[in-house]
């Protein structure tokens, strides 16, 4: 069966073309060569890996809750109108929303891989240049374990509208730093968190694998986008960074909002405004939507966004307490994350080895 033929949606579109107009850019300085930008490109040519080789594909997903994620991670779990559901029924809706879950993890990690080839061609400076192309082959890799984890879903989701809306603004826009701002800062920087909580809460293996070694390569995508820009935003007139913070503002409600799910409520059958308002108003749901900026708040603020227009916007969300949150500490746990899981996994199969 076809990929395309796994869609939960009949006639789901298999393609979006998407028309672009920007400058590709050739340098022959081979300038800049900022030491910590050429060092994150050389930490990113030695820590490639091969999903088939690092992965155990042959581990199974489990048939009623496929990533083996608590109760709780259903944002209506405790919604009235799932409650009232058969057994068999709730099951269905778990495993739909965990599908529907990873199907956005898979389209935004395709916008990034075409936002990593977007700036190898657009961005001046070669040393970006260089990591960016990095970045392609990362993002490629990650387009190839969602694919495959989807196809032991057996169903997959068309993109919410909310990160179809902003990856059209990205790839649409001309200039070389609102890909950085919209992709590596936003995108990459709430899916990092999202990430983190399977990786952490995922009883299975496979799941919680995949998350986890996707994360050690994205620490270092939201590592090259804080560089690039805290070089370039001081450069700017007042009137261009408000811009942009009024850019970022919108994004990051876009990214919150894409969390509603409400496409997949209304699929299901469910009460559209009643799942909303749930999620909305539970204590769980809007520590975890709150929970998604750790990674984006301390980027801008590091990058120099940090007008009054950003911090009034983070202050709406009720994100701001995270403006001092030590992001390189998060990257480290994320590599240090990857290594030990990788370490108990190789254990598990050497003691299984030893018993055959």
């Amino acid at each position: 069966m076809a990929f395309c033929d796994l869609s939960a949606v009949p006639g789901a579109p298999a393609s979006w073309a998407l028309p672009q107009d920007f400058t590709c850019v050739f340098n022959w300085e081979f300038a800049p060569e900022r030491s910590r930008l050429l060092g994150l490109y050389e930490r990113g040519k030695t820590m490639q890996w091969n999903a088939n080789d690092r992965i155990d594909w042959g581990q199974e997903l489990d048939a009623e809750n496929p990533l083996q994620l608590p109760p709780g991670a259903l944002p209506i779990n405790a919604a009235p109108c799932y409650q009232r559901l058969p057994a068999r029924e709730q099951m269905e809706v778990r495993r739909q929303h965990q599908a529907w879950s990873t199907s956005q993890f898979l389209h935004g990690e395709q916008g990034a891989l075409i936002c990593a080839s977007k700036i190898v061609q657009q961005v001046p400076d070669m040393d970006a240049k260089f990591y960016a192309a990095t970045q392609v082959m990362d993002e490629a890799r990650h387009v190839e374990v969602y694919k495959k984890l989807l196809e032991k879903f057996g169903v997959t989701y068309p993109m919410t509208p909310p990160l179809r809306s902003l990856l059209e603004q990205v790839l649409r826009d001309s200039r070389w730093d609102m890909t950085y701002l919209g992709m590596q800062i936003v995108i990459e920087g709430l899916a990092l968190a999202a990430f983190a909580r399977i990786r952490d809460e995922a009883q299975n293996p496979l799941a919680a694998a995949v998350n986890a070694y996707v994360m050690e390569d994205e620490a270092r995508h939201v590592a090259f986008g804080r560089l690039s820009l805290r070089d370039y935003y001081p450069q700017l007139t007042a009137a261009e960074r408000d811009e942009r913070e009024e850019f970022l503002v919108e994004a990051c409600a876009l990214m919150r909002d894409r969390f509603d799910a409400m496409e997949l409520w209304a699929h299901l059958g469910l009460p559209v405004g009643e799942c909303v308002e749930h999620l909305h108003a539970s204590g769980a749901s809007a520590a975890f939507r709150t929970r998604l900026f750790t990674r984006i708040v301390p980027a801008v603020k590091d990058i120099g966004l940090w007008g009054e227009r950003v911090q009034r916007g983070f202050e709406r969300l009720g994100v701001l307490e995270f403006a001092n949150v030590d992001i390189e500490a998060l990257q480290e746990n994320d590599l240090a994350a990857a290594r030990d899981l990788e370490a108990r996994q190789r254990y598990v199969r050497s003691v299984a080895a030893a018993a055959e």
